[in-house]
């Protein structure tokens, strides 16, 4: 399997809301970043941390999608730009209401090691 067809493999079942098909290629030592405005804002280390946080964060959604915008391969990494729509489940602190939508565009950044991911970076 390429890295392409890795990515959308992990997109389709994070569209899915299915945690064991996410992780599917994933490393056991798995790194997961969030990045927002140039600072780190969550570090998960391991396979465990990231699907604990994912399961979790299926309920924050009533429906979630990711599309690929697109995507630059260079060295073990892989550059995808997003576009990212979510209806949100539940109120959030920072003044979101339930039954907003949100729309973002941002970018993932998949590390590779052989035929597994090792390092994702979900930049916005």
């Amino acid at each position: 399997m390429d890295r392409e067809q890795m990515i959308q493999a992990y997109l389709d079942a994070y569209n899915q809301c299915d945690v064991a098909k996410m992780v599917q290629h994933f490393a056991e030592n798995l790194v997961f970043e969030n990045i927002q405005n140039g600072e780190i804002t969550m570090t998960l280390n391991g396979l465990v941390e990231f699907k604990q946080q994912a399961e979790q964060a299926k309920s924050y959604f009533s429906e979630r999608e990711q599309k690929i915008i697109s995507v630059k391969h260079t060295g073990t990494s892989s550059e995808v730009e997003i576009a990212y729509q979510a209806v949100l489940a539940m109120d959030f602190p920072n003044g979101m209401k339930k039954g907003q939508v949100l729309e973002l565009t941002g970018k993932s950044v998949f590390e590779f090691a052989g035929d597994q991911i090792i390092k994702l970076s979900d930049i916005s």
